[in-house]
């Protein structure tokens, strides 16, 4: 397990990125909530499209993180996340679905795959787990949103077999990542989670008030290697959205009034 995340900026727009994809030739970006435009938050840098915020403000934030990341903002490709475990393949016709009205993205679906270069996935999140898969040798890359009923469904299993399946890739060449997203020391949930993840009981701590911490980045990690990616080859950001709301949005922390951080995977020209 690799600990690679890191934050920079380009003209004020914030992001964190995973170096080892970036060395094999993939952009890889978690985006802040700083200095963008909103009428959720004000002043944050929502990207989502879905949350009732101002389309053109969102518009412009996702334009401005376009330019910090290096890629067209016109081909940004994304989907409707209904917290399933639907996967999707992203063909040349569906290029930029969802780039600018939510009238067109990708219906029903949590994770996209694509072999096609200069496609930037962007998926979002406000606390669930971003994952993020890529393999340096077909070029071939995946992004799936892990909420909890998404991991109870093994969406990030579920996304490697696509990939292999569609695409012939062997799960031992991937790069995995698990983006920023609610950690175990702030996840609190009931027996109605823990019962439909017996099988990952191991990732759950009991507390005193009869409820659980569950650990989200350990459950998505082992499915990873259940799907066989190498645990070397998983790389684990380690931040905890709602221990830092001043960077990220955090749907626990905010009370469910907050926009969302996008999370772009793209393989570069």
């Amino acid at each position: 397990m690799q600990n690679d995340f890191r934050l920079t900026s380009y003209n004020n727009i914030w992001f964190g990125y995973f170096d080892r994809f970036e060395q094999a030739g993939f952009t890889t970006a978690c985006s802040c909530r700083l200095h963008g435009e909103s009428d959720v938050v004000p002043g944050t840098l929502n990207m989502a499209l879905h949350v009732g915020d101002n389309p053109q403000k969102v518009l412009r934030n996702r334009q401005k993180f376009a330019a910090a990341i290096g890629v067209k903002p016109e081909r940004f490709t994304t989907c409707a996340q209904v917290h399933g475990s639907n996967v999707q393949v992203v063909t040349e016709e569906r290029i930029g679905s969802g780039a600018e009205s939510f009238s067109d993205t990708i219906p029903e679906t949590d994770a996209l795959i694509t072999n096609l270069a200069d496609v930037p996935l962007l998926l979002f999140y406000a606390d669930c787990v971003p994952v993020l898969l890529a393999d340096p040798k077909t070029g071939v890359i995946g992004l799936a949103h892990a909420g909890w009923r998404g991991t109870a469904a093994q969406i990030a299993k579920k996304t490697v077999a696509a990939m292999q399946e569609t695409f012939g890739v062997q799960p031992e060449n991937l790069l995995a990542a698990i983006g920023p997203s609610i950690g175990d020391c702030c996840y609190e949930v009931d027996d109605v989670v823990r019962i439909q993840m017996q099988e990952y009981a191991s990732c759950f701590t009991e507390k005193c008030n009869g409820k659980y911490w569950l650990d989200l980045w350990q459950v998505n990690r082992q499915q990873l290697m259940e799907a066989g990616v190498a645990l070397s080859n998983i790389s684990t950001a380690g931040v905890c959205t709602n221990h830092n709301p001043e960077l990220f949005c955090s749907y626990r922390y905010e009370n469910g009034k907050t926009g969302r951080m996008g999370v772009c995977l793209c393989r570069k020209e």
